[in-house]
């Protein structure tokens, strides 16, 4: 691990890949550090953050020290299924850049096991990896300047969801009416890290 001073309240732990962020992630929320606030997971960070400054030095020194869960099972067993009518204005292109038919794209997208790894860009925004694979694909070279909410979306090896209209630059395959941020709901975001998640097709 390398630890980073973040501002005046927080360190933000580096660690070498994706694997050993979920440990760590794993491992802080069963085992909550003495001192913390809460912890944040990222693609290959967390940020943990203190109650206060003088909290920094013993919870730099734990983590130093931590002995990471082997086990990374995510915190939320229980599985959100989204609906989703696929067709996205890039399902074709998704379907070239990868050699196969759109139905196979669907089916890919449809056929494996999602699992919310970090979130980000926007409230109630997850960036969702599956259990297979088989759906890398570049962001489009030319951004949109505006997404309709719940544009089900491809970049990289993530899948994700948009929660509400801004610009963006994944490959667009579907849409989806699930309501993903709702401030008077607790937790506000629905697919917070650790959720696993389930895409099924419906008739747009």
């Amino acid at each position: 691990m390398r630890l980073l001073p973040c501002g005046d309240r927080a360190i933000l732990v580096e660690v070498a890949d994706a694997a050993e962020r979920r440990r760590l992630d794993a491992t802080l929320r069963r085992r909550p550090l003495p001192g913390t606030v809460e912890h944040v997971p990222g693609a290959r960070t967390v940020l943990v953050v203190a109650t206060t400054p003088n909290a920094l030095p013993g919870i730099a020194a734990t983590l130093h020290d931590l002995v990471l869960d082997e086990d990374d099972s995510p915190h939320q067993s229980d599985e959100v299924v989204v609906e989703v009518s696929y067709d996205g204005p890039d399902l074709q292109s998704v379907a070239t850049h990868l050699g196969i038919t759109p139905a196979e794209v669907v089916a890919r997208h449809t056929g494996q096991d999602w699992t919310v790894q970090f979130a980000g860009f926007a409230p109630g925004f997850a960036y969702l990896s599956g259990s297979e694979g088989g759906l890398d694909v570049p962001r489009r070279e030319s951004p949109r300047t505006r997404i309709p909410a719940g544009s089900v979306g491809l970049a990289g090896p993530y899948s994700g969801i948009y929660p509400r209209p801004s610009p963006g630059g994944w490959q667009l395959v579907g849409r989806s009416d699930i309501r993903l941020w709702d401030p008077d709901r607790d937790p506000p975001a629905l697919l917070t890290p650790g959720r696993r998640v389930r895409f099924v097709e419906v008739s747009p």
